[in-house]
């Protein structure tokens, strides 16, 4: 029989859940890229390529600032197997160039490398409305 995942695994992935969700809604891209290790790998999207490295991911949360607003982050209950988690997670924001609502819904797989991510894939679906 496996051994459940350690008490401390989970509130350490959790507290890595959380400051990824401050980071987004406080738009914050920096705090993001804190959380990932130096070679880390992020897959924003279920059809973009990865991007590598702090510098690339930073790169691409650089722009937040300027094309969200209101952004609210929740997610779920974070299922851990060793040096992996996953949550699920609802994201909303209005886009500030057209003001359309955007409603995100989708999952995160993360790989840990210590204390950081080494690898972080988003998994959603959008849809976007006019309000």
């Amino acid at each position: 029989m496996t051994e459940p995942p350690a008490t401390g695994d989970r509130t350490r992935y959790d507290t890595m859940m959380t400051r990824f969700a401050e980071g987004w809604q406080r738009e914050d891209g920096d705090s993001i890229v804190a959380l990932f290790s130096e070679d880390a790998a992020f897959i924003p999207g279920p059809f973009e390529p990865p991007l590598k490295g702090r510098e690339a991911i930073r790169e691409y949360w650089r722009d937040l600032p300027r094309e969200q607003a209101e952004v609210s982050f929740r997610y779920g209950e974070i299922f851990v197997a060793g040096p992996w988690f996953a949550t699920e997670f609802k994201c909303t924001f209005r886009r500030r160039r057209t003001g359309e609502a955007v409603i995100l819904r989708g999952a995160l797989f993360c790989e840990t490398d210590g204390d950081l991510i080494g690898e972080m894939r988003m998994y959603w679906e959008r849809r976007a409305w006019r309000s």
